[in-house]
C-alpha cells in the first residue's frame, strides 16, 4: 500500500502539498523521524527558500542520512518539488554548500533578459515539454504547470532530463534517474495537472 512521506524540514508548501494528497485518496504524513520515514513507501520533498537554509536544516534535523537510507539504499521512490528538485544537484549559484548530489547537476542564476515580459523569478504558468517516457507525464501538450523560481538545474547527463520548459532560454523542468524524480515547478498549485502528476508519482513502485 502507499504511504506518503512529506519531508518536515521547516521549508516547502506542506500544507498545499498535503491538502492535494487528500484529495487524491493517499494516505500522507509531514515527518523528519527515522522510523517514521522508514515505514513509507514514497518521498516528497517540497521546498521554498534558499539552498543553503535548506540543506542546513536538512543536516541539523539528520534527514540526509535518513532519506539516504530510504531513497538510494532501498531505491523508493522520491520527487523533489522547485527547491526540493535543485537540492538534488550537486552545487548551487544561490550558496556555497553542496547540495545531495543525487543528480550529477548543477544549479544556475536565470540570465537578466531585460525584457519587461521575462522578470526573473519565472512566476508564471507554462509547459513542460517532456522529453523521454517518464513516469511522471502523460506526454499531453495541454500540460501546464505553476513556476516560481529564480534558478534552474542544469544536468551533466542529458539522460537524466526528464522536461523541459521554454522561457527566455530552455531549461530543464523534471528530472528523472532511477527511482529519483524532481520538478521545478509546483504539482500542488498546478490543478488537474498537477494532480495527475502527483499520480503518477505515486503509481511508481520501489525497484527493490
Amino acid at each position: 500500500m502507499t504511504h506518503v512521506a512529506v519531508i518536515d524540514y521547516g521549508m516547502g508548501n506542506t500544507g498545499s502539498l498535503l491538502n492535494m494528497l487528500r484529495r487524491i485518496g493517499v494516505p500522507a504524513i509531514l515527518t523528519h523521524e527515522k522510523e517514521k520515514l522508514a515505514s513509507c513507501s514514497h518521498f516528497i520533498l517540497p521546498g521554498v527558500g534558499s539552498f543553503d537554509s535548506a540543506m542546513t536544516n536538512l543536516e541539523n534535523r539528520d534527514l540526509i542520512a535518513s532519506l539516504q537510507e530510504c531513497v538510494i539504499d532501498s531505491q523508493k521512490p522520491f520527487l523533489g518539488i522547485c527547491l526540493g528538485m535543485q537540492l538534488l544537484a550537486q552545487s548551487s549559484e544561490e550558496g556555497q554548500l553542496p547540495g545531495l548530489g543525487w543528480i550529477d547537476a548543477a544549479v544556475k542564476k536565470f540570465p537578466d533578459f531585460s525584457a519587461p515580459a521575462l522578470p526573473v523569478p519565472h512566476m508564471s504558468w507554462n509547459s513542460a515539454e517532456s522529453t523521454l517516457k517518464s513516469d511522471l507525464f502523460t506526454n499531453s501538450a495541454e500540460e501546464r504547470f505553476y513556476f516560481v523560481h529564480s534558478y534552474h538545474l542544469v544536468c551533466k547527463h542529458e539522460s537524466d532530463i526528464a522536461a523541459t520548459t521554454k522561457y527566455g532560454i530552455r531549461f530543464t523542468s523534471a528530472v528523472n534517474c532511477k527511482n529519483i524524480y524532481g520538478v521545478q515547478f509546483h504539482p500542488e498549485k498546478s490543478h488537474r495537472f498537477g494532480k495527475e502528476l502527483l499520480k503518477q508519482f505515486l503509481d511508481i513502485k520501489c525497484e527493490n
